[in-house]
């Protein structure tokens, strides 16, 4: 599969937002791409900086306009699409919602974000209600998508119940990273801390991962400090080797990915056979002992 992501900066303007992602879902279709992923909620400069009541207006409905406009784009360009919006369910309920489009335009399948941060500059509790949905891969003409949010990255919990759910790649649109006035070691030790946790579910579960982050330094609502996205979205093989990253600066990638090496891999590291299901229990705790 000839996978593409889209790392790149935003405005303050949702058209201009559009227009510059259409500008490039295009570039990467006509390098042959049949899966094209974005970033999180990339229709907007990151909200939740702030808690606000008046970002509530930035929601819509699953079948709202990005899946109309991003469905006819997708259908146009025989590709699929991953887009990420802020999704309004009913009165007073929003999620944090990823959406497959097929290369025929309609929905194949939604995914709600599990886990919900709230730190500094990240009050996604304020907005998001969790997910609901489970941890079930997005079936489609290009493969089983194991789709996943930005902080569940974070949780290898998500990343296994998927691949035992049968995805047959790990995808996470994310929005991630520093507090400017955090110390060079700090961003460092951060930063690589990201790669190697979601390298590890590459290499635990056998299966690809892909990671989309935006990029770029957006300031808060409020006037602190804002925070500097930094990029770095990569796509890992089954066995974790890095098959393309990138830096800070804003690009396209379109790699393939030998979606076949799943099953040449669990025949010679048979992670699932040996697992001690029985003597798992206390995972579904808070707490040990």
């Amino acid at each position: 599969m000839k996978v593409s992501l889209i790392q790149q900066t935003y405005f303050g303007d949702r058209d201009k937002n559009i227009a510059k992602l259409t500008e490039n879902i295009r570039k990467c279709a006509a390098e042959g791409a049949d899966l094209v992923v974005l970033s999180e909620l990339h229709n907007s400069l990151y909200f939740c900086q702030t808690e606000n009541v008046d970002n509530f207006d930035l929601a819509e409905p699953i079948d709202g306009y990005s899946a109309r406009y991003f469905g006819s784009l997708a259908r146009e360009l025989s590709v699929v699409i991953l887009i990420s919006i802020f999704e309004r369910r009913t009165n007073g309920l929003y999620h944090n919602t990823a959406i497959v489009l097929e290369k025929d335009g309609s929905v194949a399948g939604i995914y709600r974000k599990m886990h919900i941060p709230d730190d500094p500059a990240f009050y996604e509790k304020f907005y998001f209600t969790p997910g609901d949905l489970g941890f079930e891969p997005i079936k489609t003409s290009v493969g089983n998508l194991g789709v996943l949010i930005c902080w569940d990255q974070w949780y290898p919990e998500a990343a296994r119940i998927m691949a035992l759910n049968g995805a047959g790649i790990l995808i996470y649109p994310t929005a991630i990273g520093w507090d400017i006035e955090d110390t060079d070691e700090e961003q460092t030790r951060q930063l690589e801390a990201w790669i190697a946790v979601q390298r590890g579910h590459a290499v635990a579960n056998n299966l690809p991962v892909i990671s989309c982050n935006r990029t770029g330094y957006e300031l808060s609502e409020d006037g602190h400090n804002g925070i500097k996205f930094w990029g770095h979205s990569f796509v890992f093989g089954a066995q974790g080797e890095v098959i393309a990253q990138a830096d800070e600066t804003e690009c396209n990638i379109v790699v393939d990915v030998d979606m076949a090496r799943t099953e040449r891999l669990r025949r010679i590291w048979p992670f699932f056979r040996d697992r001690r299901i029985d003597a798992f229990a206390e995972i579904t705790k808070r707490w040990g002992k």
